[in-house]
């Protein structure tokens, strides 16, 4: 085997900066996928996924270093827990990178939404938002009701994982906080920068979906590296109402009153290192 073939098989999902027709290109394709996806992430961790030696690993990475779709972060690992020797570098896709990952339709999508705006109203957007989202809502409901409690926000993330959202769930940082939905990924990011209902409405649907209050921390519309959902503990733990006071955390649009939200939910606002983006 080629030090430039991978371990796991399957064919490369390419960006649309990164040509076609060659293996080393259809390999460099999949890392930048993986970095993401999984990002940030070490050299040897994508070495370890994809089954690259590190001289192969390290020249996949300068090549996209010189491409501009990716980027070093520095370490997050606190100075006294790190080992000897120089800390490792952290890899992170860059805006030219996500871009890359070709959103179709974006501009159709953003005219069509400007003229319902205009000749219909901001409240017409919001209703094509909630009816487009119902679609996802409906399908994902089955899945995440059959989970046990404490496995739901995993399961909401799997199921986004599937329809390319390149989903994740972890326990929020604070002890007792809850848990955090991480979306690497999203579809329709261009057209949520301009129209946030769509987002408000994806929201809104988590909340109904995990039968709890939710916030979202920030987003990849609005420029962070990731969308960051919290979600309070309290339904699943089994207790607590989630009525009126889920409904007003879903609410919560990013930049809005997020203290009175946070409150209300439960929730505890991260800073950008936890959440993995700038909290809104």
């Amino acid at each position: 085997m080629g030090e430039d073939q991978t371990s796991t098989g399957g064919a490369a999902v390419r960006p649309a900066g990164v040509p076609s027709g060659q293996p080393e290109r259809d390999t460099r394709a999949r890392v930048a996928r993986l970095i993401l996806e999984h990002g940030p992430v070490t050299a040897s961790t994508l070495g370890e996924r994809v089954g690259l030696t590190p001289a192969a690993i390290r020249r996949h990475l300068d090549a996209l270093l010189a491409e501009g779709m990716i980027e070093v972060r520095k370490a997050r690992v606190p100075q006294s827990r790190r080992g000897r020797g120089r800390p490792a570098k952290w890899f992170a896709i860059t805006d030219a990178g996500r871009s890359a990952f070709v959103h179709a339709y974006d501009d159709l999508a953003t005219s069509a939404l400007r003229f319902l705006a205009e000749t219909a109203g901001d409240h017409a957007v919001a209703e094509f938002a909630r009816r487009q989202i119902a679609d996802l809502e409906r399908r994902y409901r089955p899945v995440v009701q059959d989970a046990p409690p404490h496995q739901r926000v995993r399961t909401l993330a799997e199921a986004l994982s599937g329809d390319g959202y390149a989903a994740a769930a972890a326990k929020a940082p604070q002890p007792g906080g809850g848990e955090q939905l991480c979306q690497h990924h999203c579809p329709v990011a261009h057209v949520a920068a301009e129209f946030p209902q769509l987002c408000e409405a994806e929201t809104e649907a988590f909340s109904r979906l995990l039968g709890t209050p939710v916030q979202r921390l920030a987003t990849i519309a609005h420029g962070d590296g990731i969308c960051t959902t919290h979600v309070s503990s309290r339904s699943l733990c089994g207790a607590g109402d989630t009525g009126e006071s889920g409904a007003r955390a879903a609410h919560a649009a990013p930049g809005g009153d997020t203290a009175d939200a946070g409150a209300s939910a439960g929730t505890h606002l991260t800073s950008d290192e936890e959440s993995g983006g700038t909290s809104l």
